[in-house]
């Protein structure tokens, strides 16, 4: 009925939400599936107040339907991306533990995207995290928040929220909270603890603090914790030069765009039979691989696994040999490629597809320095869409020799499942003749067999 004749329905809304308060759990389960149907671009602000005024007294079996409705309204819907943020909030608040797995994810995205809310976004957010740590989602996302912009909300020049002054002392206090809390899952944790290493960046005080309580964690029973504890740890103690560099805030992230924009990325995807992968080669649509809360670590220590996908592939991935492209030269059908050259630096790819693994390309990047200065610190940091997975191992060391010594090489595992073509972005930082310097650039022209 609501597809046949949509108007018709709509003059009946009044109706539909006043049923929603009807006893009968069969017959507000109906209106609540009526009321999600008829949200449209020009009743979504009222119909959200009367779906989250539910949502604060619906039965428990009814929650978790509301609550996934009301996020799916606000994201098609959503008339701005404040008011997209509040509703999600607020949902977080009201029943953080029903929504959709998803929902973390889609609010670090939508809150990323928005730079000129930043402040706003983290001081809603430690103002909610202060009053209630028991709703998982959301202390996941405000300590992912305060982590990313802890320093917007010491500086307390937010225009849209009420004054609140906040003191290095006061997060530090609150995210300890969240560490010890039996309400927190081991999930929750790691986000805390990441959060306070990125806060070991933005904060203006010592940081002997957060030492303190990350090495405490070095110890923990949970081993996924451990092991990041211990990563941090390593990180402040051997490459505390690299820690501002791999602590540093995550590129802006844009959400949606025109509408033949949308079309182009739908079909596309539709093709690729993945999840989307945005067609713009922007910093904002790869993925930032050394990003901590991923569990990613700066330091030298081989990289966990990646995640199994659909298919045999990776059980012959995590069969191979680290130094495979070390030990066997390049084929000759895929030419090496130079991608970067300056002031005696420069910087090579070199390709092979193993055998019998035809998904999976190894890239070995070659660093060589013909100046008379050794290039020291180097650091080369690697992303690509979201449609590739990628495995960064630890480089052979942070010093390019100059007069051609011995170069530096990293490795790179990189699983294409649907033969797209590949754009690999790198990020380098290094110091050379008594200067820093930082190079950000794609690499788009990538030999076709690489991927095909």
């Amino acid at each position: 009925m609501v597809q046949s004749d949509h108007s018709a329905v709509q003059r009946h809304r009044p109706t539909v939400v006043e049923c929603l308060r009807e006893v009968d759990a069969s017959l507000s389960r109906r209106a609540l599936e009526l009321s999600l149907a008829l949200v449209n671009s020009s009743n979504v602000r009222a119909m959200t107040q009367e779906l989250q005024s539910f949502l604060e007294s619906c039965s428990p079996d009814l929650r978790a339907d509301c609550a996934s409705g009301i996020l799916l309204a606000a994201e098609r819907f959503a008339p701005t991306k404040r008011w997209h943020i509040d509703t999600i909030l607020r949902v977080l608040t009201t029943a953080g533990t029903h929504v959709r797995d998803d929902a973390v994810a889609n609010l670090t995205q939508l809150i990323g995207g928005a730079q000129e809310l930043h402040a706003y976004s983290v001081r809603r957010l430690y103002s909610a995290l202060a009053e209630d740590i028991s709703q998982q989602p959301l202390v996941q996302v405000a300590a992912w928040c305060i982590g990313e912009y802890g320093d917007l909300l010491l500086e307390g020049s937010c225009e849209e929220t009420e004054p609140l002054q906040v003191e290095e002392e006061d997060v530090l206090d609150l995210l300890e909270k969240v560490l010890q809390s039996h309400m927190s899952l081991p999930a929750t944790r790691g986000y805390a603890l990441t959060a306070l290493m990125k806060l070991s960046t933005r904060l203006r005080g010592d940081n002997n603090r957060i030492r303190q309580v990350v090495s405490i964690y070095g110890s923990c029973l949970d081993m996924e914790l451990q092991q990041r504890a211990v990563e941090y740890n390593t990180l402040f103690r051997k490459y505390d030069h690299m820690r501002a560099a791999i602590l540093e805030k995550m590129p802006l992230v844009e959400r949606g765009g025109t509408q033949d924009e949308e079309i182009k990325e739908s079909k596309e995807a539709q093709l690729s039979e993945a999840s989307l992968v945005p067609t713009e080669p922007q910093a904002s649509e790869l993925l930032d691989l050394l990003d901590l809360l991923d569990g990613t670590s700066g330091a030298a220590q081989p990289p966990p696994p990646l995640e199994p996908s659909p298919g045999d592939v990776l059980v012959h991935l995590l069969d191979l040999p680290c130094d495979l492209p070390s030990a066997s030269p390049p084929p000759a059908s895929i030419p090496n490629l130079r991608v970067f050259e300056r002031e005696g630096l420069q910087l090579n790819l070199s390709f092979v597809r193993p055998p019998g693994t035809p998904a999976l390309l190894l890239i070995t990047i070659t660093a060589i320095n013909t100046s008379e200065a050794d290039v020291i610190h180097f650091i080369c940091q690697a992303a690509v869409p979201k449609s590739f997975q990628l495995q960064l191992q630890a480089p052979s060391g942070d010093t390019v020799p100059a007069h051609s010594g011995l170069p530096v090489t990293q490795l790179l595992r990189i699983l294409n499942p649907n033969k797209a073509p590949l754009r690999l972005k790198l990020r380098l930082t290094y110091n050379h003749f008594g200067q820093s310097v930082q190079e950000i650039f794609e690499v788009n022209n990538l030999p076709m067999e690489t991927w095909q």
